[in-house]
């Protein structure tokens, strides 16, 4: 791999710096996607999602989308 010089290594540095990424959300990627789907839980919600999520080898999101569904269904 090519090494940059100290030149090159400062347009960049100033590129990255100085200039505010657009973001685009109307294309498909990972933070369009996801972000859309963050929730802010409290400390205890946290910990029990985190305990469970290793126990189980499932994502928090899937534990509290399994919790939802039986409360769904149990309202019916």
């Amino acid at each position: 791999m090519a090494r940059m010089t100290e030149e090159e290594a400062d347009r960049l540095d100033e590129l990255w710096t100085k200039t505010t990424p657009e973001i685009d959300t109307s294309k498909p990627g990972y933070f369009t996607q996801h972000m859309a789907h963050l929730i802010e839980v409290d400390n205890f919600s946290a910990a029990y999602l985190r305990a469970r999520a290793e126990a189980t080898n499932k994502t928090p999101m899937q534990i509290i989308g399994e919790m939802v569904r039986e409360q769904i269904s149990a309202a019916m």
